[in-house]
């Protein structure tokens, strides 16, 4: 395992379980205590965490710190796959379909293959790759691509959506407040996705229950402006009432 994915490992950890001692994590990641050690040396020394005896505890703010592509696509997959399921009952043959560069949108991509002349435009590299091998027609939409979530932002990106018709959007953020803001914490996705909101006729939210309540710091819009919203189980009253209100 390479040391970066170790670290991230253990920010999981940490963030899942405040508690975690070295032991633990040692046992959890098959190395010795002294390489878990080391790690949280390095940690520390960039202010991401705070040793404490036996074990560490993330600093203010670093919850919120970009997990690469590859793990959260096994984080919640199970989740992702019910709401993936969910997005498909919006579409039909024959739909110009955009997925931001999100792993809610990729769990997607295994229930398009029963529509036909599908096509579907993608900020995601990974997704655009699923796609292609499920022999669906896929535009992407370049730009500079981001190392830890494998997505394309940029000017390039953003010039490419606002030329598409699309008729229906999926895109995910990483905090709904209660006030009904959609926040994120990567700027270029936001106002990626910002700019992907005009191109389509519909634009519907992929939110897991986990991300109701919670406010990252850079606002990406509101409720207000989209068609809906799939989550794994029921909307919470306020957030339904919300979306009531626009119709």
């Amino acid at each position: 395992m390479m040391i970066s994915d170790r670290h991230q490992k253990i920010l999981e950890a940490l963030k899942n379980d405040p508690n975690v001692t070295v032991r633990e994590l040692a046992k959890m990641l098959c190395v010795s205590e002294p390489t878990v050690r080391r790690d949280f040396t390095e940690l520390h020394r960039k202010g991401i965490i705070t040793k404490i005896y036996g074990g560490a505890i993330l600093n203010s703010g670093s919850a919120d710190i970009e997990i690469p592509f590859l793990l959260r696509e096994n984080e919640k997959s199970s989740t992702k796959s019910i709401m993936g399921a969910k997005a498909s009952e919006l579409i039909s043959d024959g739909m110009v379909i955009m997925l931001d560069g999100s792993t809610s949108a990729y769990h997607i991509v295994p229930y398009l293959s029963r529509f036909k002349d599908l096509i579907v435009i993608t900020s995601g590299a990974k997704t655009a790759v699923a796609l292609a091998e499920a022999n669906i027609r896929t535009f992407c939409t370049g730009g500079q691509m981001l190392i830890h979530s494998y997505s394309y932002v940029g000017e390039q990106a953003e010039d490419f959506v606002k030329n598409i018709n699309a008729d229906i959007l999926f895109f995910s953020c990483r905090g709904l407040s209660d006030d009904g803001k959609m926040t994120d914490i990567a700027i270029e996705e936001a106002n990626l996705r910002k700019a992907m909101f005009n191109s389509c006729k519909k634009k519907i939210l992929l939110c897991d229950s986990s991300k109701f309540g919670k406010t990252c710091f850079y606002n990406m819009g509101s409720i207000k402006d989209i068609d809906g919203i799939i989550t794994e189980g029921e909307l919470p009253l306020y957030i339904a009432q919300m979306i009531e209100k626009k119709k």
